[in-house]
């Protein structure tokens, strides 16, 4: 072998291209190749993150107007609900001279020294007794809307116009309780239901000219509204047909 093939021997590798440049460039390309396949899931993770995000917001935000929408729903009707009327139990008191007219007296409970509501009625005793003969009385007291009694307690009304049974008869007039009434009202505290006849002299704010008749019962206060409250008599013979009810009215002018 002579000093040429020698040195083509040993340098032509050096100065000539790989033969085989699939696999020189093999080790470069392959991580190059697994660069870009990382990127491109990286990249499906990231678009599937932001989709699962703004499902996950959607969904939320629908939560949220359904659940606004249930609490308008349940809310809508309790406003326009009208307000329901209160009732409690009182004492009431009928009572009147035999040749008088008519008083009706509150009270909260049969030991109430000052009464809820005091009215002298202008039906005379005589009559009442009648009408309650047919076993059934509608006393209805009413006053006119006027500017200074609007603002007012309904049984602060001092006057009121009177119809029995659909019959105009005078007024009602607001009192306060005398001497006379308090004793009378001391001497029935025993009792909570019954009617009857106290002898002369027990007083019911008139001079002492007869015995004074009294029917005494609990009634069923009712409030309509700031304009309208009723007393309705709660019959303790539920064998008997009689009804009494007296309503106070504040109407238009």
């Amino acid at each position: 072998m002579t000093k040429l093939d020698v040195l083509r021997r040993y340098l032509l590798p050096c100065v000539s291209p790989p033969a085989n440049p699939t696999t020189a460039s093999s080790p470069s390309t392959g991580p190059v190749s697994k660069k870009r396949l990382s990127t491109s899931l990286r990249d499906d993770i990231d678009v599937q993150d932001s989709a699962s995000t703004s499902a996950s917001s959607s969904e939320a935000t629908s939560f949220s107007a359904a659940a606004a929408a249930d609490d308008d729903s349940d809310y809508l009707p309790a406003v326009t609900q009208p307000p329901r009327p209160s009732k409690t139990m009182v004492i009431g008191t009928l009572f009147g001279r035999r040749k008088g007219h008519v008083w009706f007296c509150v009270q909260h409970d049969r030991l109430s020294a000052k009464p809820l509501l005091l009215l002298e009625l202008s039906i005379a005793t005589s009559q009442l007794v009648h009408e309650m003969g047919s076993g059934l009385v509608r006393v209805a007291l009413e006053c006119p809307t006027r500017p200074e009694l609007k603002s007012c307690l309904l049984r602060s009304v001092p006057v009121w116009t009177m119809f029995c049974n659909g019959r105009k008869l005078g007024f009602a007039v607001r009192r306060s309780a005398s001497e006379e009434t308090r004793v009378m009202l001391k001497k029935l505290e025993s009792m909570t239901v019954g009617a009857g006849v106290l002898p002369s002299g027990s007083g019911s704010g008139e001079a002492d000219l007869d015995e004074v008749m009294y029917m005494r019962a609990n009634y069923e206060h009712v409030v309509g509204s700031s304009d309208s409250e009723s007393f309705h008599l709660i019959n303790p013979d539920a064998n008997s047909a009689q009804e009494l009810s007296i309503f106070l009215l504040r109407t238009s002018a």
